[in-house]
């Protein structure tokens, strides 16, 4: 492989931190991912992700925003939604019965993703989901 290139593709997007905004980020990324596989799992990824950083932190707030990064390469899809902080404690999974209305998003995340990083600024808080392909997309890779 020559030095200057590399099979890793990432794009990003910055949304402002509205509700209607989670749903522009599942179709950025259902986009992005077309005739990947696990691409309907990403999408739902990204919603939760987005979702929270919306209802959870200081990105919806009126001026507030988030920020999603898609990376892909040949084995991994990573993506990643980093927030405004504001709340003093990084997001964690609970475990919730089966009656609760909310708390589950992390969780589910978890279940769909072979990983999930939190890292924690003082600016903010990145999640990143790592889901693992190991094959590449019916129509070839996105450019």
């Amino acid at each position: 492989m020559h030095e200057y290139t590399s099979t890793v593709r990432v794009w990003g997007l910055s949304c402002p931190g509205c509700p209607e905004e989670v749903s522009r980020a599942r179709r950025w990324t259902r986009d992005i991912l077309r005739g990947f596989p696990l691409a309907d799992d990403a999408e739902l990824i990204v919603s939760e992700l987005s979702t929270n950083a919306i209802l959870h932190t200081a990105s919806g707030r009126v001026s507030g925003s988030f920020h999603l990064a898609v990376a892909v390469s040949p084995q991994v899809i990573a993506l990643s939604v980093t927030d405004e902080g504001g709340t003093g404690t990084a997001p964690k999974a609970e475990h919730q019965d089966d009656q609760a209305e909310h708390g589950r998003g992390l969780d589910m995340v978890s279940a769909l993703a072979h990983r999930v990083v939190v890292h924690d600024s003082h600016g903010g808080c990145t999640v990143t989901a790592e889901l693992i392909t190991r094959a590449h997309p019916a129509g070839g890779r996105p450019c």
